[in-house]
């Protein structure tokens, strides 16, 4: 039976890195419910983590100098190697979600294209369990799923979706990224981006995209995506709804050495 993350997004933004910085992680509390015929519904404190990509991600020593972005390589001179990356790049927590466009009301989640400052937030968010270390993950044989979606204010060519993601539950967490799934790491799609992180570990040997990166002669080190589940459970576009759920199948999150 496979696991998967619940994922909320508007449009897109991928990158992770390694060490958490001072400024401490605050989720956003998000009530759900598990329900069974005997039992009835019993609810859950869980919570909302943004995409790692949002988290300001620097290097150490000097705040104004990243480490890579998404649809680049990572920066050289910080990462060298898996080892050096994790101990220059810095990724600060965020004390105040609403400064991403992430807001939640008990049982209610509102994400928001643009920040109160009026810059662009497009949050892509996952549901943590209660612990707040990991995923809250899905196993959806014989069960049923249930939410209620809003999109009466979405305006014109905006895109909002709500869609399941095979992923590891403590967001690759490891030795090299121990912020893990609390920081919003692990995350991977259909699309094979490009981006110098994978599960929060530097890709130093794989500047290219990763689907290209497996094509490519003579390359260490790669990533790319095994067969994996992608369950799309509905979104909408301004005057062009799409309420219907299908499955999408992806390549799985993985590295080949030669």
């Amino acid at each position: 039976m496979a696991p998967y993350a619940l994922i909320a997004a508007t449009l897109l933004g991928l990158a992770t890195a390694q060490t958490p910085g001072s400024t401490p992680e605050v989720h956003p509390k998000l009530n759900t419910w598990k329900c069974t015929k005997a039992g009835g519904c019993k609810e859950q404190s869980t919570a909302i983590v943004v995409d790692s990509a949002s988290h300001n991600i620097h290097q150490k020593g000097n705040s104004t100098l990243g480490c890579g972005n998404w649809g680049s390589g990572a920066d050289p001179v910080a990462c060298p190697d898996e080892e050096t990356c994790a101990k220059n790049c810095i990724m600060e927590g965020i004390q105040d979600y609403s400064t991403m466009g992430v807001y939640t009301t008990g049982g209610e989640l509102r994400l928001d294209m643009f920040n109160p400052s009026g810059g662009q937030a497009s949050p892509r968010v996952y549901l943590l369990a209660e612990d707040e270390e990991n995923y809250e993950m899905l196993q959806l044989t014989g069960n049923e799923l249930a939410f209620d979606v809003d999109v009466s204010k979405l305006p014109c060519g905006m895109n909002g979706a709500l869609y399941l993601s095979e992923m590891e539950a403590d967001g690759g967490r490891s030795q090299l990224n121990p912020g893990g799934a609390a920081y919003g790491t692990g995350y991977c799609d259909a699309q094979c981006f490009v981006t110098p992180w994978i599960n929060g570990v530097v890709s130093t040997s794989c500047l290219l995209p990763q689907y290209s990166c497996l094509l490519v002669p003579g390359k260490r080190q790669g990533s790319g995506c095994l067969l994996q589940r992608n369950g799309y459970l509905g979104g909408k576009r301004s005057l062009q709804p799409d309420r219907t759920s299908h499955m999408q199948y992806r390549w799985s999150l993985w590295l080949h050495r030669r």
